[in-house]
């Protein structure tokens, strides 16, 4: 269904029936990648939406991506709530935990690429300091340059599922380079941590989930480590061998450590 939410034209889905459970899916995909996932975690009712610019949703219309698809997520959220988010997804629940706490009655972040949390403790480290970004330099040249497809290309070969660019269709790549500008828009919440999250971290109260893809870029480990670190209440599950789109590739394995079921690596 399709309709104004927070003054965003808003792609929602919702399906099942018991505690509600929302999904937030990652940049340049779509709710419905979460639907495996959704599937194989216990009866509940499944809220999803397209981010604005992705799916079915209206192009974005705002200055500040992060705080309007945060606004879309509350307004939707009609009392406490299990928040599952990938990738940036990831971190709109994680704001909405810290800001809206009495929404929140479970937060599951599966490889959030909140990269401002690996950078606390390294501004002394130049080099740390350049690493933990959106993407890689190759990006940042192809997208100061105007070259869009260069840009896309980049981006996915270090947060993608692994699919060659050559390999996919045309309308694909087209579509992906008409959304790559939401990956720079991202940037001041996920690298500069505008909102300020990090330091009001003792808001969230509720049990955490933090899981990443063993697989994934080195910089997820750092993410998730220095997250957890911050959240006494989180377990922090590794799924082995899968990449960053370990919520779409491997939603079994998710749902199991959502579980309980599994090695732990801090609680």
């Amino acid at each position: 269904m399709l309709k104004k939410i927070a003054g965003q034209r808003i792609w929602t889905t919702e399906e099942g029936q018991g505690a509600p459970r929302l999904f937030l899916h990652c940049s340049l995909g779509q709710s419905e990648s979460l639907f495996s996932l959704a599937a194989a975690l216990p009866p509940a009712r499944n809220l999803f939406f397209d981010l604005p610019g992705h799916g079915k949703s209206g192009p974005w219309q705002g200055e500040d991506l992060h705080k309007d698809v945060f606004d879309v997520a509350e307004a939707l959220l009609q009392g406490p709530t299990h928040v599952v988010g990938h990738s940036f997804g990831g971190t709109v629940a994680l704001r909405l935990a810290v800001e809206r706490p009495d929404l929140v009655s479970r937060l599951t972040m599966i490889d959030p690429v909140f990269f401002a949390a690996a950078r606390r403790g390294a501004e002394d480290d130049a080099d740390a300091h350049s690493a933990y970004k959106v993407a890689s330099p190759a990006f940042v040249n192809a997208w100061e340059a105007g070259d869009m497809e260069a840009a896309s290309k980049a981006f996915l070969a270090q947060w993608g599922t692994g699919k060659p660019w050559d390999a996919m269709s045309q309308t694909t790549r087209e579509r992906i380079m008409g959304q790559i500008h939401l990956i720079a828009a991202a940037v001041p919440v996920l690298e500069n941590d505008a909102p300020g999250l990090l330091d009001r971290l003792d808001r969230v109260t509720c049990p955490v989930d933090l899981i990443e893809g063993g697989a994934s870029d080195p910089v997820m480990s750092k993410i998730v480590t220095a997250l957890a670190a911050d959240l006494p209440q989180a377990r922090h599950h590794v799924i082995e061998g899968a990449g960053h789109m370990v919520a779409v590739t491997h939603p079994q394995e998710v749902a199991a450590a959502m579980a309980g079921r599994g090695a732990v690596i801090s609680a």
